[in-house]
């Protein structure tokens, strides 16, 4: 009897439970890196297919990958977690964890293209929420991760997928005092005979009066915008100190301008129209970012660059040139010369972008055959900047490429910068090919970009920022890692936009980072738009300060434990910034142990982002971090 009832409540238990598909729930809340998830399909569409066997059912997603759920009755989760076929020969790596409040009950191994798929088959049991996660481990092209055959067993109420949780902004910089503050980079890089326009940037209240001591022969500032322009004819270091003064006080610092053959000292800081207006970009919006840089007050804290992307030139064809050859406009840029003028009045530099190839990425007329010609037409018009981008190339370079290969396009352009006579700093866009890191300053270039193109997810974020960890010996004055334009405020690559999908915790970590590699900062959203939160991020001009240090030491990351990365670099006169990041998908506690770090004793804190000092510490300091989250010291030995 007893045995009989034992197996009728098992029997029944067993036919009280349900199954339901992953897929069949509202994956829509799914986050992740690139495309959008797909139910019983690939995230290119196609069928869901891993080494070899097709599955009716599963969620096909991208990495990097988030998706929660609320548990609810589930007992159980079963799955098989792979690549799709769809992308076999591509570098495609990843690994799968799911996540029971926060604490790992499943991890993959290591799992590429052409690979049998891990088994998942985990007990809920107790669990309130679980989160399905891909994480790349490659170079996040082909990550097209497929959840096969991914089901739940429930008693009772099914389980459901739970939104992003939605994050306030936050503003932590404290707004700037009525008194004077100079926030211009303390070094600045020019080639004898070449036109001069430094900016003094300074916050405080206006009318503001600038005023220089020991101004180099050949410069002239303007006292009431703080413009030093001119030119230096002789090679030398020349220092001088700036000042600027209103009603309720002054600052001055010290100044240094090397004329030689190096150029770019600091990264450059300023705006870029491709991750916000791409192809829809005309001359009316260009104004607009120059006026608004001015108007919002950012050229007070440094910021300088506006730079027109693609879109600009004609295609290809009879019309794309003049009789002698020389690039022309397309009908939304009427005024090249003039628009270049307009950005230069407001103290402003002006850049510009081709390819070396016969078209750029959007198709339209490239360099190729015609680089010196362009060389000296950018010169011409006044521009300040050159974003060299490889795409087009790919139709006249070998097959096969050897490093020379890779190298020649740029090799090609240095050779016709260097005879204008106009310093232009030169960004080679070629998206990490062949270790460019290694021999971009060997090729003359400024700034290099290290990965392919920055999209507003923290898997895009996170997968560049992990393949920076091993460059920092690669960066230097006058030669910068780019790991791309920036992806706060309004962006959209076209008429439409949206705003950053980053959370604001996530914006945070984005330009620290950033500011801790030594990157070029350019902006990528609709100035026209800046918000407070936006503007907040963009106007701390301590965590500005950081990425504009004369030493141009980039971060190394120093440790990483339990999702809590340290990155470290050393600054001008001793002290070092570092920054401690949540790389998690929950809130969390990080340490700081000075000793990896190797710093003793005594230790002077300040938190840059809020401007304040922490005191002095020992040994280790701890902080609570949310999601993505991280904090941005400066810290003194004492």
């Amino acid at each position: 009897m007893r045995k009989t009832l034992i197996f009728m409540l098992i029997s029944a238990a067993f036919c009280f439970a349900e199954k339901v598909y992953l897929s069949d729930l509202d994956i829509s809340n799914t986050r992740q890196g690139w495309g959008e998830p797909m139910k019983d399909k690939s995230v290119a569409g196609n069928p869901i297919k891993i080494k070899g066997k097709t599955y009716k059912k599963g969620l096909g997603t991208h990495s990097h990958s988030i998706l929660e759920i609320k548990v609810n009755g589930a007992e159980r989760f079963k799955a098989l977690a792979g690549i799709n076929d769809e992308v076999i020969g591509n570098d495609a790596e990843v690994r799968f964890i799911v996540l029971a409040d926060g604490e790992k009950i499943f991890r993959s191994g290591r799992i590429s293209a052409n690979q049998k798929p891990a088994k998942v088959d985990v007990s809920l049991k107790n669990a309130k929420k679980i989160t399905l996660v891909v994480e790349h481990l490659g170079s996040n092209n082909f990550d097209h991760a497929d959840w096969a055959d991914a089901y739940f067993i429930y008693s009772g109420k099914k389980p459901e997928t739970i939104g992003k949780p939605e994050e306030k902004p936050y503003i932590l910089t404290p707004e700037a005092p009525k008194r004077p503050l100079i926030n211009s980079a303390k070094v600045f890089g020019v080639r004898p005979g070449s036109p001069v326009l430094y900016h003094i940037a300074a916050t405080g209240k206006r009318p503001m009066k600038f005023t220089a001591y020991n101004l180099p022969d050949g410069l002239k500032l303007n006292s009431k915008t703080g413009d030093i322009r001119g030119t230096l004819n002789k090679e030398g270091t020349y220092e001088f100190t700036a000042a600027a003064e209103n009603e309720f006080g002054r600052d001055s610092c010290e100044i240094r301008f090397e004329a030689g053959d190096k150029i770019c000292l600091t990264p450059p800081l300023g705006w870029n129209s491709w991750n916000c207006w791409g192809c829809a970009v005309n001359e009316d919006k260009i104004k607009d970012a120059a006026d608004s840089m001015v108007e919002s007050g950012l050229i007070n804290y440094g910021w300088q660059y506006i730079n027109i992307d693609d879109c600009w030139m004609r295609e290809p064809g009879e019309n794309a040139r003049d009789e002698e050859g020389n690039i022309l406009c397309n009908d939304k840029f009427p005024d090249m010369k003039g628009l270049v003028d307009y950005i230069h009045e407001k103290g402003l530099k002006a850049g510009t972008y081709i390819s070396p190839g016969p078209w750029t990425c959007q198709r339209l007329e490239g360099s190729w055959e015609h680089e010196m010609q362009d060389a000296m037409q950018f010169a011409e018009w006044g521009f300040d900047y050159l974003k060299y981008d490889w795409c087009g190339y790919r139709s006249v370079a070998p097959k096969k490429k050897e490093l020379h290969d890779y190298q020649k396009p740029y090799i090609v352009m240095r050779e016709c910068l260097d005879e204008v006579p106009r310093d232009i700093v030169y960004s080679l866009c070629q998206y990490g090919m062949a270790d460019v890191w290694k021999w971009g300053a060997e090729v003359g270039g400024n700034c290099w970009r290290t990965t392919g193109d920055i999209r507003d997810t923290w898997g895009s974020v996170s997968n560049i920022l992990n393949k920076q960890k091993q460059l920092y010996k690669y960066s230097s004055p006058g030669h910068w890692n780019d790991p791309d334009m920036l992806v706060v405020g309004e962006v959209g690559w076209g008429p439409n936009l949206h705003k950053s999908r980053l959370s604001p915790s996530e914006q945070y970590t984005h330009i620290t980072m950033w500011s801790m590699l030594n990157s070029p900062l350019l902006i990528g959203c609709d100035m026209t738009k800046l918000d407070d939160f936006t503007l907040n991020l963009l106007c701390n001009r301590e965590v500005i300060a950081v990425n504009q240090d004369p030493l141009g030491k980039q971060a190394r990351i120093v440790s990483s434990e339990n999702d809590c990365e340290v990155w470290l670099r050393e600054l001008e006169g001793g002290d070092y910034a570092a920054a401690i990041v949540n790389m998690g998908y929950m809130q969390k506690e990080c340490e700081f142990d000075f000793a990896k770090a190797g710093l003793s004793g005594e230790i002077e804190v300040r938190d840059l982002w809020r401007q304040k000092d922490l005191g002095t510490y020992r040994g280790v300091i701890s902080f609570k971090l949310p999601t993505h989250g991280c904090r941005m010291l400066k810290l003194t030995e004492k």
